[in-house]
């Protein structure tokens, strides 16, 4: 049999999720994993719309050519693992998609190897979660451009729509491009998270808030400017009591956990000299978290600055909006730095309006939010900063009291706040013509004589002096 549309390598959640939902679009769908208990726990409750191969031969010749394959499988060596088996299987014309989180890098060393033996080969970031690989996910296709034409017609079918109709799915760019913008995306969502949990925490610690009544706050913001998936569920999260009547939060041991992606964004605006400030703050708060031991050891012996809150409980709550909308504004800026870098770097043609709306629906960051930043690079595709776009501009203005207040008051009460600080400071530096990099730079040349520019002279010119 060689009519299927497209195979799927990998039945996993995400996988078999993808699968039903090209299935449920008019999609034949071959499916093969090595595991011989999920192939036959698949192959057991889906069968309309599919072939089950037994074996990767069948698979592959059960594919109408030129074939389209997707592996959803963990990334890193298992991928090239696969890749051994497969490619001599293939014939050139034939394309490979890589839907899991594999660092960008190894993309683009697949890319070129899959295209010496004439295989079009795409690595694509998929956001959404087993729900929206159900329903419909946003998707970051990049890699080969010569595979797009044959996967559009998939892709933007299975993927998420926005209320517009539009396809939250489209070509990103070459080599590793598309899942160097899903990790973006992982970032950012480290932040988006990480924020979130601040202000929960000052509302819990410092206001002395209930499960409830932050419930009925996160529900009011989850209807205006913060209207998106992760206040959303956070919202459904403060309210949600098991069968006795307790709260599940309660009972959540507090140690994050993370599967790379963040570190890897935070290593990347490292390499490429960019202040990813916020989204490396929100990294570390989960390191920091997970020292649950030593920080209950340190809590019995280091102390705090012992104040309560005294004030108008509703107003510093008002402030916390300002302050967590202003600080999204924030990560997005910088997580948009860091792709504009990465472009001029490796020579992509990204699409930053075309990529806020990729995010628009099925990812985890969606959010009403993003329609604002497509506008933004819409206007001006050239926008060196989000921040400098009129809109973004006001939005931070008006909030910028608001903000301050809420990292006074968190300091003052003991509560760490490093993700909305970090998002400040990053804006007070960002503003300032003049950063105190003129003694460092200075401090440097007097122990190992890097030398320094001068205000009074050219950029580009060096200069060292004795001093000692």
């Amino acid at each position: 049999m060689s009519n299927t549309d497209i195979g799927m390598i990998g039945l996993g959640v995400m996988g078999s999720s993808l699968a039903r939902n090209m299935a449920s679009k008019g999609f034949a769908v071959s499916c093969y994993d090595w595991d011989e208990s999920l192939r036959k726990k698949f192959a057991g409750q889906y069968t309309e719309g599919f072939v089950h191969a037994a074996n990767l031969k069948e698979f592959v010749e059960s594919i109408a050519q030129p074939r389209k394959i997707m592996m959803m499988i963990k990334a890193g060596a298992p991928v090239d693992s696969v890749l051994k088996d497969l490619v001599p299987l293939l014939a050139p014309g034939d394309m490979v998609i890589d839907g899991g989180n594999s660092q960008w890098q190894d993309t683009e060393r697949r890319v070129k190897s899959c295209t010496e033996h004439g295989l079009l080969y795409v690595g694509s970031g998929v956001s959404g979660g087993e729900e929206g690989a159900l329903k419909g996910p946003a998707l970051m296709p990049g890699g080969n451009v010569a595979a797009w034409e044959g996967l559009k017609p998939i892709f933007q079918k299975i993927s998420a729509h926005t209320a517009a109709g539009e396809p939250c799915c489209d070509w990103v760019g070459d080599g590793g491009a598309g899942h160097f913008v899903k990790m973006v995306h992982n970032g950012i969502e480290y932040g988006d998270m990480q924020l979130i949990c601040e202000t929960y925490q000052l509302m819990k610690e410092g206001l002395g808030l209930s499960n409830e009544e932050m419930h009925e706050v996160f529900k009011e913001w989850n209807e205006g400017d913060l209207d998106s998936y992760l206040i959303e569920i956070t919202r459904d999260i403060l309210g949600f009591k098991n069968e006795q009547g307790e709260a599940v939060v309660d009972k959540i041991l507090d140690t994050a956990g993370q599967k790379g992606t963040g570190k890897w964004t935070a290593i990347s605006a490292l390499d490429l000299g960019q202040p990813l400030t916020l989204i490396g703050e929100a990294v570390f708060a989960r390191c920091l978290s997970a020292l649950k031991d030593e920080r209950t050891a340190a809590s019995k012996v280091l102390s705090g600055p012992g104040t309560a809150f005294s004030g108008d409980k509703a107003a510093l709550v008002a402030d916390l909006k300002q302050a967590l909308y202003a600080s999204k504004i924030i990560s997005y800026a910088q997580g948009y730095q860091l792709m504009r870098a990465a472009a001029e770097e490796y020579g992509w043609k990204l699409n930053s309006g075309g990529i806020a709306s990729i995010w628009r629906g099925g990812c985890i960051i969606r959010s009403a939010f993003l329609g604002k930043i497509k506008d933004a690079y819409d206007a001006n595709p050239d926008l060196e900063n989000l921040l400098l776009d009129p809109f973004f501009a006001s939005a931070v203005e008006n909030a910028q009291a608001a903000w301050r207040r809420v990292v006074v008051k968190a300091v003052e009460l003991g509560i760490p706040m490093p993700a909305i600080g970090a998002a400040l400071s990053f804006y007070d530096g960002y503003r300032s013509e003049h950063l105190p990099a003129n003694l460092l730079q200075a401090q440097r040349d007097y122990f190992g004589a890097h030398t320094y520019e001068r205000v009074d002279r050219p950029r580009g010119e060096f200069f060292h002096t004795q001093w000692i």
